[in-house]
């Protein structure tokens, strides 16, 4: 099940239908439920949180011993080299798989994941979806991937080399915050439509439309 009613996909596309009324750029916007699995970063904390463990416990190992000798009856044992890895490696196990379970749980999983490292995979997500989806398919390769990342809570603005080179990054930024602002407030729809349209006053400025331009990309937002 997508994110948008039927109704709110039609504000996003009439957005971008009215914001390349001005323009010859042509906006494609992408609404992604997350821009990676990030299943290397729950192995990773499942790593950590088990070393962690097994360490701990060959620093205190007697504090431990204790315990499991009062699980077994309370009575004291002379652990052997060998029981003591058994143990220290049975504890690592149960940390590892027990964080990678823990971890199933969506909400959890992405809150463990770093920032950065959430910034740096919806950009990466946002550049491959405008290699397949925009890049170089205009004919003055003037497209525009606007790309909305729901898990992460991010959003990426990409554009084609020509309007990279006019508009600088920072520009984007007025339109990134008011998505954003929209967004945040519930308002998914109205805020893909916000952001669409200070897209394309920024494009209408650099690349105004020709009384031959035609429509190049879908004007419909896509769902991954």
């Amino acid at each position: 099940m997508g994110y948008l009613t039927e109704a709110e996909h039609d504000i996003v596309s009439k957005a971008v239908a009215e914001a390349e009324l001005h323009t010859s750029g042509e906006i494609v916007t992408v609404l992604a439920d997350r821009s990676d699995g990030y299943t290397d970063v729950a192995l990773w904390w499942a790593i950590a949180v088990a070393f962690t463990a097994m360490s701990v416990f060959a620093l205190i190992p007697q504090f431990y011993l204790d315990i499991i000798d009062g699980l077994m009856g309370g009575w004291t044992h002379d652990w052997t080299p060998g029981q003591l890895m058994t143990i220290i490696i049975g504890i690592g196990l149960l940390k590892f798989f027990g964080t990678v379970a823990i971890q199933l749980w969506q909400p959890l999983k992405f809150l463990l994941v770093p920032g950065p490292v959430k910034k740096a995979r919806v950009r990466d997500a946002a550049i491959k979806h405008f290699k397949v989806g925009a890049e170089r398919r205009t004919h003055g390769r003037t497209g525009v991937l606007v790309y909305l990342s729901m898990r992460e809570h991010r959003a990426e603005i990409v554009a084609d080399e020509p309007i990279a080179l006019k508009v600088p990054a920072e520009v984007w930024g007025e339109a990134m915050a008011d998505m954003l602002s929209e967004i945040r407030q519930g308002h998914l729809a109205e805020g893909l439509a916000a952001g669409i349209r200070d897209v394309g006053k920024v494009l209408a400025q650099e690349f105004p439309r020709h009384e031959d331009d035609v429509n190049e990309l879908p004007d419909r937002l896509i769902e991954v």
